[in-house]
């Protein structure tokens, strides 16, 4: 099934890459943005302009107050800050209104001096007006249109403007032509990076339990992706080992179930089929051998069946292995010579005793059946372990086949038959056990004969 686009790993890697590198741009802009502005039109670069005004009040006679007129202002500027600022020698007579004699009036004057440096508002905005930039003049919060400078200034904080929308426009789109190429490089880098996964998710898609021989493509480069497809690859290969041990397993219990059925059946209908001529009594023996073999294979298959579904033993009771060889020895029935050995240091484990019990009668079991005429159970104790050893005099097992003497349902074929009364599951079921509780099961070098040493973690300082 294809996974939908929004929920695209691809896209989401993209997004939020971009999204990060867009707002680094973004800082960036907005600083560079600053020093463009800044740049346009630098205050210590512009002009004071002054000025010097004049005026005349004229007191007529019988008024109160004094009067400004027109014809009495007159004012000078000079553009540079250090510039003289000078006006004309005036008349008297020129300063006072038309008709107003001389001796009716009293004429005061008064000068008044101002220095100011215009600085323009620029505005960051790239589609700002440059006809209307404001000024400030500094040391005064008013502003004033740019129209009504001068028009040389008026002219330069117009060019300033235009300059700043110009680059501020050229910021945007370099901007924006940034975080497009960044968006593209990540789309094209993660979907390369991609690619391999997505043929590993393909080819998973293809396998089936009916076609557990394909794996997936391991990309040349050794990277993690590489290592993953690695991984995957093995994980089928344990699966596909896992399903034919089961369908093996299967096969083999069908086959194990099949021949007691099958050999109580042709007892019951010969009987049945010839009245008369039965021997009833051994007829019920027979069938009643046969069932005690199907019960004791079924109980061995439904063990396996849990022992399989469990993880290993971590917890549990704490077992003396001692008493176990004890109790299990003195219960065993042998028809051969029994020896036991048991170390004077404790062998005390953490597990389960049923099991642990199960693990040494089934070695005990394989001993009987094999020995000539002496079987010899081990305990002792060896730092952090403890070693369980059941040694028989029989015909011993050749080196090739002592982990296939482990597989369930093997017999060899000089010593294990179903003649001996084997089903072919004690051995398996012993390693299991001991596996379970981390322990291991093998077969040893021995002179004569074959010995069986389980090896498990004994607690620390022996306690019960």
């Amino acid at each position: 099934m294809e996974i939908p686009l929004r929920r695209s790993l691809r896209l989401s890697i993209t997004l939020w890459a971009t999204l990060a590198f867009a707002a680094a741009v973004a800082v960036v802009g907005a600083l560079v943005a600053d020093f463009l502005k800044s740049q346009a039109l630098r205050v210590d670069e512009l002009q004071r302009t002054s000025g010097l005004c004049i005026g005349v009040v004229v007191v007529e006679s019988g008024v109160s107050e004094p009067r400004w007129t027109d014809h009495t202002l007159r004012c000078a500027h000079a553009g540079p800050v250090d510039g003289d600022v000078s006006l004309a020698p005036v008349p008297l007579r020129a300063l006072l209104p038309p008709g107003l004699p001389l001796d009716d009036a009293v004429v005061l004057a008064n000068a008044q001096f101002s220095s100011h440096r215009p600085v323009p508002r620029l505005s960051l905005w790239p589609f700002t007006d440059p006809e209307s930039v404001t000024v400030a003049f500094d040391g005064s919060p008013r502003t004033v249109p740019v129209a009504f400078l001068r028009d040389a200034e008026e002219e330069r904080f117009v060019a300033a403007q235009r300059t700043l929308n110009r680059q501020v426009l050229m910021l945007v789109g370099g901007a924006l032509f940034l975080v497009a190429l960044a968006a593209a490089l990540v789309w094209t880098t993660v979907g390369r990076a991609l690619r391999p996964v997505e043929a590993i998710r393909r080819e998973l898609a293809h396998i089936t339990e009916h076609d557990l021989a394909r794996r997936v493509p391991v990309p040349r480069r050794r990277n993690e992706i590489a290592r993953l497809a690695t991984t995957v690859n093995a994980t089928l290969d344990r699966l596909r080992t896992a399903l034919d041990d089961n369908r093996r397993f299967v096969a083999d219990a069908s086959h194990e179930l099949r021949s007691p059925i099958a050999a109580l059946r042709a007892e019951l209908e010969i009987a049945h089929a010839h009245p008369d001529l039965a021997d009833w009594r051994a007829v019920v023996d027979g069938a009643l051998r046969d069932t005690y073999r199907l019960q004791h294979l079924a109980t061995d298959l439904l063990l396996l069946a849990r022992l399989d579904h469990t993880t290993t033993a971590t917890g549990g009771d704490t077992v003396d292995l001692a008493d176990l060889v004890r109790e299990e020895t003195s219960r065993n029935r042998t028809r051969h010579r029994l020896t036991v050995e048991v170390d004077a240091r404790p062998a005390v484990v953490r597990g389960s005793r049923a099991l642990l019990g199960r693990l040494l009668g089934n070695l005990l079991d394989n001993a009987e059946r094999h020995a000539h005429d002496h079987i010899t159970v081990r305990l002792a104790a060896h730092g952090t372990s403890a070693t369980l050893e059941v040694v028989d005099d029989g015909p011993g097992i050749p080196p090739a086949d002592r982990e296939r003497v482990f597989d369930r349902f093997t017999r060899l074929d000089h010593a294990r038959t179903r003649d001996t009364g084997g089903t072919g599951l004690g051995l398996p079921i012993a390693r299991r056990i001991a596996t379970h509780h981390n322990g291991t099961l093998d077969v040893a070098d021995h002179p004569h004969g074959t010995r069986f040493v389980a090896t498990l973690p004994r607690i620390a300082g022996g306690t019960r």
